[in-house]
């Protein structure tokens, strides 16, 4: 089974600091193709200049090959834009996404901030999400 997830930038920069960690299993579930990522331009565009900041000390090559892997791997999509207003403006295309992807299937938002997002059964912690798989991982089994 496969899980679609629009994965917010605090998911990614943690999993890019500390691989073994909740939000690197959930990058590992992308590159093992069980969770697809949805995005759009932006959404990698903000991937790309989070990743870049020197605190975080990345080199350009691993950046790119990131996103360029979040690329191969996921579906990049348009949304219409919705009147909305969330605690950081930056959010918003996240959730646009992922309502946008939600009218064909069932899509998630993986954030650390979940606080950010209106409250709907599909804005999971990455926690949240493994919880998900492993539970219909298991049920199918």
């Amino acid at each position: 089974m496969r899980y679609y997830a629009v994965i917010d930038t605090n998911v990614v920069v943690s999993a890019m600091l500390k691989w073994q960690s909740l939000p690197g299993n959930i990058l590992k579930l992308v590159f093992d193709g069980v969770v697809v990522p949805v995005f759009n331009n932006e959404i990698l565009n903000e991937y790309r200049e989070v990743l870049s900041r020197p605190k975080f000390n990345l080199p350009k090559t691993i950046i790119d090959d990131f996103v360029g892997n979040i690329e191969e791997y996921g579906i990049s999509i348009e949304a219409e834009s919705l009147d909305l207003a969330l605690p950081d403006p930056k959010d918003k295309v996240f959730y646009e996404i992922t309502m946008e992807h939600r009218k064909s299937d069932e899509t998630y938002l993986v954030t650390g901030n979940t606080k950010h997002f209106p409250k709907q059964h599909f804005v999971v912690t990455p926690r949240e999400m493994l919880e998900i798989i492993l539970r219909e991982q298991a049920f199918i089994l």
